[in-house]
């Protein structure tokens, strides 16, 4: 891979040993992925936050990297972290998990990172901040990389933790799979033969699409309309949102395309067959202790639609929300918050349901939640049992 001088130099350590970690780290994937070089990114979206997720030796890793002067170089925003620190004394959190959590956050701050703690940066942030289409970044969260490319016409891989900070570290990324145009092309295309109603029938598809692991895949019976938002149908987020998140899960596809060539040589379909399979394989439970919405976190949209939904009714049994702290600021202004509240509804930010300490096999034998991504994670991490369902039609099943 050739390198500038610059580059060079940093990676020889002239600019301080952590540039020169980022670099060797940029190095060593760009050979693996034969990258000719490095190019400039403009916006970089860091994973790795939740002390649940990194434990000891992440925290270790990253309060040596900012104990010097290093600064990342890109605008740079974080994952969510392990809990809500504004309603800390209501959770039955250990002192332990609290304080390498809160030294987990103050690393990051010392780097010069904003302090988003979202999965969902593409809505929690004003639209100003987004890079234009066509712009090079590093996105470390699945949902959000494959949202980007294929919503957002932004240009990234599927970045991990480490990568997505040596990126924000050296404002550099290698120049390789989805950030080379030629490279974003399908070559797998899924003929949807299934009546995709709601948010589920959309994380079902994408939890069978990615197990092909291609890097692009094309998706044909799927209508524009209802996956790019607009003013007149809200649910199109919410369905973008849930393809993604569970195209991430299931695999390595970093992007999509409705834009299929009748050239593409592979060709599968995907039937109501196939979104039973999935559904008997992360759907192991017929009710649930508890109600989780929120992965990817809940946006404003789907917020007000939680609400139209429940025309006043409350939730029968406890119900966690997880969104962005942003989101929740307007939610609260307009009243959401209140009335979500009164719903029986407990609002949480800074977090999401997956891999969270705030869901225990002590407390929950098992959840209702329409996230296929939560119903993955909540199973295999939290160890409990999950009930898949739609968001309507958990409120039709469980308010009064």
């Amino acid at each position: 891979m050739q390198l500038s001088k610059e580059e060079e130099d940093a990676l020889d350590g002239r600019y301080g040993d952590t540039l020169a970690l980022a670099y060797r780290v940029l190095v060593a994937i760009g050979n693996a992925m034969d990258a000719d070089r490095l190019i400039s990114i403009s916006w970089a979206h860091v994973s790795g936050v939740n002390y649940n997720t990194i434990g000891d030796a992440g925290l270790i890793f990253l309060e040596d990297i900012s104990k010097g002067n290093a600064k990342v170089r890109v605008r740079t925003t974080l994952n969510p972290m392990g809990y809500d620190p504004s309603k800390v004394d209501e959770l039955n959190l250990s002192d332990e998990f609290i304080e390498k959590q809160g030294r987990i956050i103050k690393a990051y701050e010392r780097l010069g990172i904003i302090g988003t703690y979202t999965c969902i940066p593409y809505e929690a942030l004003d639209a100003t901040f987004l890079p234009k289409h066509g712009s090079q970044v590093s996105l470390a969260e699945s949902n959000a990389a494959i949202y980007a490319n294929s919503i957002l016409g932004l240009l990234t891989n599927k970045e991990s933790a480490i990568s997505a900070l040596a990126s924000a570290l050296t404002g550099k990324a290698p120049y390789s799979k989805l950030r080379a145009q030629e490279s974003r092309s399908a070559r797998l295309c899924i003929d949807v033969k299934y009546d995709m109603h709601t948010e589920l029938d959309y994380a079902l598809l994408g939890y069978y699409a990615g197990r092909f692991n291609e890097d692009c895949i094309a998706f044909k019976g799927i209508r524009q309309e209802d996956i790019f938002s607009s003013i007149t149908k809200p649910y199109s987020k919410a369905n973008a949102k849930a393809l993604c998140s569970a195209l991430g899960t299931s695999g390595s596809a970093g992007m999509f395309t409705l834009n299929y060539q009748e050239t593409i040589k592979e060709r599968v379909e995907f039937t109501k067959h196939d979104a039973l399979k999935v559904m008997d394989e992360l759907s192991d439970a017929d009710d649930g202790d508890v109600i989780v919405f929120g992965s990817p976190q809940l946006g404003l949209d789907e917020l007000s639609m939680l609400l139209n939904m429940l025309k006043g009714r409350r939730f029968k049994k406890r119900c966690m929300i997880f969104c962005a702290r942003s989101i929740y600021s307007k939610a609260k202004d307009l009243g959401y918050i209140d009335a979500l509240e009164k719903a029986n509804a407990s609002v949480y930010c800074d977090c999401c349901s997956c891999l969270t300490p705030l869901i225990s096999r002590d407390d929950v034998d098992s959840v209702i939640t329409n996230s296929v991504k939560a119903a993955y994670y909540l199973r295999s991490w939290n160890r409990v049992g999950v009930c898949l369902s739609s968001m309507k039609s958990i409120v039709e099943a469980e308010c009064v």
